[in-house]
């Protein structure tokens, strides 16, 4: 079964409690959390301070995506929060192995994103030392974008190279997912299926949760 993991960032902020509820008791796994700079992309989202709050509210795994530059910056203070996991973009890191290295020290698990246009043989060299790659289906800043189709491709490729090498990363996708296409996208090799409009926004967020996890 896979992993679900809704994205936040498309939750009704005026409702945080009520929506933080509503996925615990659902069949989501964990709770997706987007952190954005305005500077590796173009929009602020939320930071320590909501995330603090958040996890007040839940015991559920927090997987963090961090969309900023300089992470090493801030990931003590994301470990303080609550954060579980921490994902850092390929393309923010010049000295990723490092990053890797540093999240796992505070014992959390380690990710790397990779944006649509950033090939998959970039992780060759990283794939056996983290915990998860995010292939990002969608360019990273805003919920409600449609799931590039290149993106099964890459998945496929990177589940390959996963093979190859005797890693054990786990695949998370995000960008686009639905009850239409969430299937295909296992099939393709995902293990983690992050959703955001299509559970938020749905007329039954439970119901939306649990046939996604049911795939």
């Amino acid at each position: 079964m896979p992993i679900i993991a809704p994205s936040l960032l498309a939750s009704d902020f005026l409702h945080l409690e009520k929506e933080c509820q509503m996925l615990n008791e659902s069949k989501a796994d964990w709770f997706h959390l987007d952190v954005m700079d305005g500077r590796f992309v173009p929009n602020i989202s939320f930071g320590m301070s909501v995330i603090t709050q958040l996890r007040k509210m839940t015991t559920k795994f927090f997987d963090v995506h961090l969309m900023i530059v300089e992470p090493e910056k801030y990931v003590e203070e994301f470990k303080e929060a609550g954060a579980n996991s921490l994902t850092v973009h390929l393309e923010a890191c010049p000295h990723l192995h490092r990053n890797i290295q540093q999240i796992q020290s505070l014992g959390m698990k380690a990710g790397v994103a990779i944006n649509p246009a950033t090939p998959v043989f970039l992780l060759q060299d990283i794939i056996r030392d983290v915990d998860m790659v995010l292939v990002m289906s969608v360019n990273p800043g805003f919920g409600g974008q449609s799931f590039i189709p290149h993106s099964l491709a890459k998945i496929a490729e990177l589940k390959a190279l996963i093979k190859n090498t005797a890693s054990s990363a786990k695949i998370e996708v995000d960008g686009g997912i639905s009850l239409d296409n969430a299937a295909e996208i296992l099939q393709a090799g995902a293990d983690i299926l992050v959703a955001g409009s299509s559970v938020f926004k749905s007329e039954n967020p439970l119901e939306t949760i649990e046939k996604m996890k049911n795939l």
